[in-house]
């Protein structure tokens, strides 16, 4: 990893740090009704997809992951727009050409004079926020290619006090949480809103800070549910499974009896990971750095991960945006590959309901911006589901992208109380998305190669059926064989279909380009 470059302070006390960014959110009510209204006005908007979080990328997979947002590009549609899209290191051209193609009744030249493209060429893993932080000369040039301050807006990947500063840096609002709510989207944060609000959630303890007080919570939750089988141990700050731990409790002696105490420590101490890179040591030091919680791991013959979106906009108000069905892997089924979209009609209306209260509380705080709250969905013996409320993600997620692409694209709208996404020809939409369509044959191709077998085998999204297939994560394919997309149809079985399809023709060309 390079060296950090010395980091540029504010000036600022914490106080006045905190008021002058109070100062600059103040603009983005105004803003906000202007962007809505039928005049399209002025505006820019500054795409930083940092990736501020506790789990280090780098290289060519940093690029695919600060790429997966070009999606936004589609905002060019927006004769006025602006759009400054700055990333770790260069976009290849083919790449945003792909996505201005699609831009729907915009010629894509008209779009490509609207676009700015800034990178600071540092593949390393550090957050992308920090790397612009250190480059004062990169700072002013995106200042540079804002016409108005108060017609602009910072749009982030996730919210910490790193773009907190980066907003400040600018002079330009931020849409997102203010990170003096992060707390809120922690672990034990969740399970604190959860009960909050009055919504089911896994039996469990937050605010954990050491192995003792793990075993104490465990043997805890045993009294109450004595047949517990596994429960799960979770970093405060942990993100797409990584900060999740798998602990087993069969054989264990009953609760109450001798040696449940030594048995349960013993399990705690060989719990299992969702990635290799992490093992015991490193997670009990992150464990009693930043907290956790400990949770019964829910468990059913016919499982399920559906979550809810929402945003709460700078007016207050709490929209409700989507349900997916989350396509889950890794060794214990926790880590995040892809999803389905809408969620099962059987209880995307009793999720979303319920996230809308956990949303009420959120903007009665004083959060705005995108976030999603996880579930899992376990049907009875009775044959009804039962949902239980896992997490809140402050932030853009992995259902983000494949939604907002489909939203761009078609103009359509979510039902949240139908679970229905209906484009204005009255038209329903489905998508399956993945993030981790991988096979090391991938890499013998280049993103023309790609391009290539999209055109010949018709895989590119067609605007007049508003079907078909848009890509994302190509900077992944040559060293990692990785790639992601997402499959709109217009049934559930299309879309399967159409994914499935995905894999088996990228399979067949890097079978016929090695023979």
């Amino acid at each position: 990893m390079s060296e950090s470059l010395p980091r540029p302070e504010l000036g600022l006390t914490a106080a006045e740090a905190q008021a002058q960014f109070d100062d600059l959110q103040k603009k983005l009510a105004p803003l906000w009704r202007s962007i809505q209204s039928i005049n399209q006005d002025e505006q820019t908007i500054v795409v930083t997809p940092s990736l501020t979080v506790d789990a280090p990328i780098g290289g060519s997979l940093l690029k695919a992951y600060e790429e997966r947002f070009l999606f936004l590009l589609l905002l060019l549609r927006q004769p006025r727009a602006r759009l400054i899209y700055v990333t770790s290191q260069t976009i290849q051209p083919e790449v945003v050409d792909y996505y201005l193609h699609m831009l729907p009744g915009v010629i894509a030249s008209h779009a490509r004079k609207r676009l700015f493209l800034v990178a600071p060429d540092d593949a390393s893993p550090r957050p992308l926020s920090l790397k612009l932080l250190e480059r004062p000369n990169i700072l002013r040039r995106i200042r540079s290619l804002i016409p108005d301050p108060n017609r602009a807006h910072l749009v982030p990947f996730n919210t910490t006090i790193l773009e907190r500063d980066l907003a400040l840096r600018l002079g330009i609002p931020m849409y997102g949480a203010d990170p003096k709510f992060f707390p809120l989207g922690t672990k034990s944060g969740s399970r604190r809103l959860f009960t909050e609000a009055g919504i089911r959630h896994p039996l469990g303890m937050q605010g954990l800070r050491s192995l003792d007080e793990i075993v104490d919570a465990v043997m805890e939750m045993r009294r109450e549910r004595p047949a517990m089988r596994q429960v799960i141990v979770k970093l405060d700050e942990g993100v797409g499974g990584m900060g999740n731990s798998l602990v087993h409790l069969e054989g264990i002696p009953a609760s109450g009896e001798a040696g449940e105490r030594d048995a349960i420590l013993a399990q705690v101490q060989a719990m299992e990971f969702e990635i290799p890179e992490v093992n015991y040591t490193y997670f009990m030091e992150r464990f009693e750095a930043h907290g956790g919680v400990v949770e019964e791991r829910i468990m059913g013959e016919v499982f399920r991960s559906p979550s809810a979106q929402l945003r709460i906009t700078p007016l207050g108000v709490v929209e409700m945006l989507s349900t997916h069905d989350q396509l889950l892997g890794g060794p214990s089924g926790q880590s995040y590959f892809g999803a389905r979209f809408p969620a099962d009609r059987a209880y995307a209306a009793a999720i979303m309901r319920d996230a809308a209260k956990v949303g009420k509380l959120l903007a009665e705080a004083g959060v705005l911006g995108r976030f999603a709250i996880d579930f899992v969905a376990v049907l009875t013996a009775e044959g009804e589901w039962e949902t239980y409320a896992i997490e809140i993600n402050l932030r853009k997620g992995g259902t983000t992208h494949p939604f907002l692409t489909l939203q761009f694209l078609t103009d359509g709208v979510y039902d949240a109380e139908a679970g229905v996404f209906t484009t204005p020809l009255g038209q329903d939409k489905y998508f399956v998305a993945s993030d981790h369509l991988e096979n090391p044959l991938y890499r013998i191709f280049t993103t023309d190669d790609l391009f290539d077998i999209i055109a010949r085998h018709g895989l590119q999204f067609n605007q007049s059926t508003q079907t078909g297939v848009v890509f994302h994560m190509m900077s992944a394919l040559g060293e990692h064989g990785r790639i992601g997309f997402t499959a709109v149809a217009n049934s559930p079985a299309e879309a399967q279909t159409l994914y499935e399809r995905v894999a088996s023709v990228l399979d067949m060309e890097a079978q016929a380009a090695l023979a």
